[in-house]
């Protein structure tokens, strides 16, 4: 069954302002070991060349690897302090899917790593983050 603290985190993840008007094809399923989420391609998340842009994998990268750090942070919310991505194949159609799981968790900092996926399975991406957790505590105030 999956923890309230998670299913807060769904929440706050959906009702952010740019998942609700831009990447509004985004689902998620926020777990205690393991991050996923997923998007629909769409032109609109394109380059010139006719695929994503590394906006979007950055983002689906860096939003997998924050919530699988924040779902092992339960009182304070966490910052990214550094991400890093790359991109090994390039998208133009189907479902993307980012799973995002903690590697490191010490008293002040959290590693994660996140795997991107096309929709035949294949790697696409994949990115390392940092983040620290800070003194701000998860509350309704920041939609949690």
């Amino acid at each position: 069954m999956k923890s309230p603290h998670c299913l807060k985190l769904e929440k706050m993840y959906l009702n952010a302002n740019v998942n609700k008007e831009v990447y509004d094809t985004t689902q998620c399923n926020f777990e205690e070991s393991k991050c996923t989420i997923t998007l629909e391609t769409d032109q609109k998340y394109f380059h010139a060349l006719g695929a994503i842009h590394g906006s979007t994998y950055f983002k689906l990268l860096d939003d997998a690897a924050f919530f699988a750090a924040q779902c092992a942070e339960e009182h304070f919310f966490v910052l990214t302090t550094s991400f890093n991505i790359n991109i090994t194949k390039p998208v133009s159609k189907g479902k993307l899917t980012a799973i995002g799981k903690v590697r490191f968790d010490s008293k002040n900092l959290i590693i994660a790593e996140s795997f991107m996926y096309n929709e035949k399975g294949q790697e696409v991406a994949f990115g390392t983050g940092h983040f620290a957790k800070s003194k701000i505590p998860l509350s309704e105030k920041i939609s949690y």
